[in-house]
């Protein structure tokens, strides 16, 4: 019977349908509700068939090492997969796996609480209040910017970028957006959006919504020269990978009202946080929460275990990315 191993307790859902299929000795979950430790994490995938893994643990040659030839499977418990050495999985013959479109809405439905709060400075009218620093209602007290009307730029125009741009008609909000492959001219219509340059799309935007994923060419796509560029009142918002943007810049930006205001919930070294960003009044700070709904992490957990199943029954799981494998695995069979 083939054995797995996950990494951090995730929802039962998830696990039930491992246990129903294989057999409750053959799934073995990480005690530990923490950040498993690379000891734990080589001790852990021994002589397993199958990982599951979170996106915060790094699974690299020497975990395909420790687990051993009898692992084919890893199925990451995230949409991103820059954590697993994609490459070498498939040099090795082990499909990689992750669980997309789940949380395309739940994180959409963040980006806006975090444009939000930021815009209007929830976070830090909330602390002024609690602090009870508030006296009396002001003209000038704690002013924010306006959200109706303004421009938003979006930077990746995938699944959740499109999903935050259809949330921006309700404002009437100008959209604009740059992606490395443009939408289609009906897609562009229903969105009522507008493909312009990132030279553009940081002069013109109040707001900047960021949706791409961390490939070489987006590690700190935003920086200080991109902060310059933008506007003084404009909000930066970061619901994809935090290496995109440069945390000390930012930091800088926002310290001497470069932009107005930033709202992330990803960030360069997770769990640290940069120490000058920390002490930004105008950053709206949340821990890496995008998907961070019951209904949500659940459907991640199955998706998980479906493609592990699917695997294991001999089909081809339904979110494999590293397509070259299975095709292996059939002329193998041939």
């Amino acid at each position: 019977m083939p054995r797995v191993f996950v990494t951090r307790p995730i929802p039962e859902s998830g696990i039930a349908l491992l246990v129903e299929a294989l057999g409750e000795q053959a799934v073995v979950v990480s005690p530990h509700d923490r950040m498993i430790t690379r000891a734990e994490l080589l001790a852990g995938v021994r002589g397993v068939d199958a990982l599951l893994p979170i996106l915060t643990d790094s699974i690299d040659a020497g975990v395909m090492d420790a687990a051993g030839p009898q692992l084919t499977i890893i199925a990451n418990y995230a949409v991103g997969y820059n954590n697993i050495d994609v490459g070498e999985a498939t040099k090795r013959g082990i499909a990689v796996t992750n669980t997309p479109g789940v949380l395309t809405e739940t994180t959409a439905d963040l980006t806006w609480a975090l444009l939000m709060a930021a815009a209007r400075r929830i976070s830090e009218s909330e602390r002024y209040l609690r602090a009870r620093r508030w006296d009396s209602w002001g003209p000038q007290l704690l002013l924010g910017v306006d959200v109706y009307d303004k421009t938003l730029g979006i930077f990746g125009m995938g699944r959740i970028g499109q999903a935050v741009a259809r949330r921006a008609a309700g404002f009437g909000m100008r959209i604009i957006y740059t992606d490395a492959q443009r939408l289609a001219p009906e897609t562009e219509r229903v969105l009522s959006a507008v493909f312009v340059d990132k030279a553009t799309l940081l002069a013109e935007s109040d707001f900047i919504s960021i949706h791409c994923p961390l490939l070489p060419e987006t590690r700190h796509a935003f920086a200080a020269a991109e902060f310059r560029a933008m506007k003084k009142t404009a909000v930066l918002i970061n619901t994809s990978r935090g290496p995109v943007v440069d945390e000390a810049a930012l930091a800088a930006a926002l310290k001497t009202n470069e932009i107005f205001a930033a709202g992330l919930d990803v960030y360069e070294n997770e769990p640290e946080v940069n120490a000058a960003l920390l002490t930004c009044e105008t950053a709206v700070l949340i821990p890496h929460l995008g998907s961070a709904t019951r209904a949500t992490r659940a459907r991640m957990a199955e998706m998980a275990a479906a493609n592990i199943l699917a695997w294991f029954r001999g089909e081809s799981p339904p979110n494999c990315i590293n397509p070259e494998v299975l095709k292996a695995r059939t002329e193998k069979r041939v």
